[in-house]
């Protein structure tokens, strides 16, 4: 819901500068930073509001290491994603893009929580060096700060200067869609392979039992990047060792009913031209790996084919769960 919340933001601002009547912008000279948290997320939030918004004729670029743009192509955006280490760079210098940060109207923050975390400090500066400069133009620039894990959102509401009365906004477990289950197990072991083990076994049971409830998907986080892959064909071996195969399997058939559906040889066709082996290994056996250290073209395949539900289980570190 945060992104829905940022929309209406973006659609508020946008309206004053929108002329209804004749459906075209009036004035092309203001700015809305969107701030989000990581490079990867970046690019998707770009594709997200450039669909959403291309109908209103809206420019919407991505700003970060990765991607560099010019002052012409600056000029033409209406709406700028990166990330707070690239902001950072940009307001903090006083000459050149000076007329380019004055211009900014909206400045929304995503997962303002990691003030508690190691970059703290930049989105710190951020809000400091807006809130000055609105102190020094006097042209009022609106700051919105976003995070579904935020127990103290009073300290932080004051730290943005939000009024607590009109501008604050909380929402707590009862509005949230699919209620959320906690369970946690606690395992032993007489050494670290032992734990191990045990961590596997469990890990298998727990997957097995929600795939088997009927077309139920899995995500399972891992703390390293070759833990994926170790984990992925761990699973594997169980399953063909216990005869769950199946349970991993796409199942979906073409409409004779006869031959799978044509989009899953479609996609097998795509992941067997992979470089990644690993990947070609497990995907027939329904199973999926993504980490940061993959090529882009491998994990937007995985992130696909795993919304389009061919792959059951998908193994994974922490760089997802930004994007869930």
């Amino acid at each position: 819901g945060k992104t829905n919340i940022a929309m209406l933001t973006i659609l508020s601002e946008l309206r004053r500068h929108y002329d209804v009547k004749n459906n075209v912008l009036l004035d092309t000279d203001f700015k809305i930073i969107y701030v989000a948290p990581m490079k990867a997320l970046a690019s998707e939030m770009v594709q997200n509001f450039s669909q959403r918004l291309s109908s209103l004729g809206l420019q919407v670029k991505e700003l970060t290491g990765d991607m560099q743009l010019t002052k012409a192509e600056i000029e033409r955006t209406h709406m700028i994603i990166t990330t707070p280490e690239k902001w950072d760079v940009v307001t903090r210098k006083s000459t050149g893009d000076t007329k380019f940060v004055q211009s900014v109207k909206l400045l929304i923050i995503d997962e303002i929580h990691l003030l508690h975390e190691d970059r703290g400090p930049v989105i710190e500066a951020l809000v400091a060096r807006t809130l000055r400069q609105v102190e020094q133009t006097q042209e009022s620039i609106r700051i919105v700060g976003l995070s579904a894990t935020l127990p103290n959102y009073i300290d932080i509401a004051k730290f943005l200067f939000v009024n607590l009365m009109t501008g604050l906004f909380f929402f707590d477990h009862r509005f949230r869609p699919v209620p959320l289950a906690q369970t946690f197990i606690g395992i032993k072991g007489a050494n670290k392979m032992a734990t191990t083990k045990n961590l596997d076994d469990v890990c298998y049971d727990k997957v097995l039992e929600q795939i088997k409830v009927g077309r139920q998907q899995v995500l399972v986080f891992v703390h390293a990047r070759n833990a994926t892959v170790r984990t992925g064909l761990q699973l594997v071996e169980y399953a063909r060792n216990r005869g769950d195969l199946e349970y991993f399997l796409y199942k979906e058939k073409d409409d004779d009913g006869q031959h799978e559906s044509r989009q899953y040889q479609e996609a097998c066709r795509h992941v067997s031209h992979s470089k990644n082996v690993q990947l070609r290994d497990l995907f027939p056996n329904g199973i999926g790996i993504h980490h940061a250290g993959m090529l882009r073209q491998d994990r937007n395949l995985v992130e696909k084919y795993f919304s389009k539900g061919f792959i059951k289980v998908l193994v994974c570190t922490a760089t997802l769960a930004w994007g869930v």
